[in-house]
């Protein structure tokens, strides 16, 4: 895709998409409250559930939290409770995800359910940035200084103030910390910068670590390298916000991908392009539900730091380059993010056509921690980086394992 038309997909998501109302037609902000009107009434609920009443929903308890970071985010953690005997478990979602996609699989499917069956405390972290995290105790989402993260600041604050909270309320460690995709990433950036927070950490599962990607196969490699570019539109258009949801993204994603099978194949395949092909694994009637969660916006400063790891194949602070590094680091070239010094047991999971996550740095990553515990590859030849999220047989291909690893930290737990 050339800069051109990625700037072309971009004017007509500014006006279509969720910027500032002062920047939208009256005339299409009436024509987005009409259409949405008209979609609420004519489709099944769980499509407009948010993550609280799809659990609810479920048949399960739910409850919201709002904690605090250090730099004054406020950011949303869910909650499935489990009993006084119970151990607390933290599920961290990836880019562009929120706390819903570990449960849009369904009762008897999706992890958090099958964890909350067998008896642990579960959480639900939502990062800074989106659908349920865009607050700030004195920053508003309209503002650029908002979006100023990477996941370099979810390691070093969210991750902390979450797993603070609930070892604090729980009196106790945190169980296991599994995390996907960017879920994983910052944990890394946390174990490393923070290894007193670490350490309130019994175990940390990673599905689909990205930590190093310089053997991405998923075309977006071609766009990762004119990424700054991007980032210079978005900051002209969005405020350097990237992909929020909107009202008016639902519709068209409902409207667009739920009429019929050739329509339904079509939106899959943009998740295949991206995350690496595998059609008898996905659940096209899931599509209108995945969709209206996800994307659920990120700072294009994040996309921006992942670029420059892909370029670089280190796995390293934010690049502000040369002038600014020596100001910020003492050093032109940022500081690697020290593996080596991580303690926490960890598991590392990967797919065999995950197309983002590759085999290959996948070992590089497992040669660079200390204390891996288990290094499994998903029996299945075409699973692929959302498969670990939304994959028909998650179960038995990965779910079975994660438990097991955790029963054997914790026998108790059945």
């Amino acid at each position: 895709m050339t800069l051109s038309t990625f700037v072309y997909l971009l004017m007509f998501y500014g006006v279509f998409g969720e910027v500032p109302t002062d920047t939208i037609p009256n005339s299409i902000a009436f024509m987005e409250k009409k259409l949405m009107t008209s979609w609420k009434a004519k489709n099944n609920s769980d499509v407009i559930l948010d993550t609280l009443e799809m659990i609810r929903k479920a048949g399960y308890p739910a409850e919201s939290h709002v904690v605090t970071t250090k730099d004054g985010y406020l950011l949303t953690l869910h909650r499935i409770p489990g009993d006084n005997a119970s151990v607390p478990v933290l599920l961290q979602h990836g880019l562009l995800c929120t706390s819903a996609d570990w449960v849009i699989l369904g009762k008897g499917k999706a992890l958090a359910y099958l964890l909350a069956d067998r008896g642990y405390d579960v959480w639900l972290g939502n990062f800074r940035g989106n659908t349920y995290s865009r607050a700030h105790v004195s920053l508003s989402p309209s503002e650029s200084k908002f979006w100023d993260f990477s996941f370099n600041e979810m390691g070093i604050y969210d991750l902390p103030a979450m797993i603070t909270f609930i070892t604090k309320m729980r009196s106790q460690p945190l169980h296991t910390y599994i995390g996907h995709s960017m879920g994983t990433t910052s944990f890394y950036v946390m174990a490393s910068e923070r290894p007193e927070i670490a350490e309130m950490v019994q175990m940390m599962i990673s599905l689909a670590p990205a930590v190093f990607l310089s053997h991405m196969k998923s075309p977006l490699k071609y766009l990762l390298p004119y990424w700054k570019e991007y980032k210079m539109i978005l900051r002209f258009l969005f405020h350097d916000e990237f992909l929020p949801q909107s009202n008016l993204l639902r519709f068209l994603s409902k409207y667009g991908c739920d009429q019929n099978i050739v329509e339904k194949k079509f939106c899959a395949n943009v998740i295949f392009v991206i995350c690496g092909y595998d059609p008898e694994q996905f659940n096209y009637t899931l599509l209108p539900i995945i969709l209206s969660h996800d994307p659920a916006g990120a700072s294009a400063k994040t996309l921006l730091h992942f670029s420059q790891g892909y370029q670089s194949g280190k796995f390293r602070q934010y690049d502000y380059g040369r002038e600014e590094n020596m100001l910020k680091y003492n050093s032109p070239e940022p500081p690697d993010y020290d593996l080596a010094n991580i303690k926490v047991p960890i598991a590392l999971f990967y797919g065999l056509n995950d197309w983002l996550v590759n085999i290959t740095d996948v070992k590089k990553l497992y040669r660079a921690l200390p204390n891996v515990v288990d290094m499994y590859a998903v029996p299945w030849p075409k699973f692929n980086h959302a498969d670990f999220m939304l994959a028909k047989n998650a179960l038995k291909l990965v779910y079975n394992r994660v438990f097991m690893l955790m029963k054997e930290k914790n026998p108790n737990n059945v």
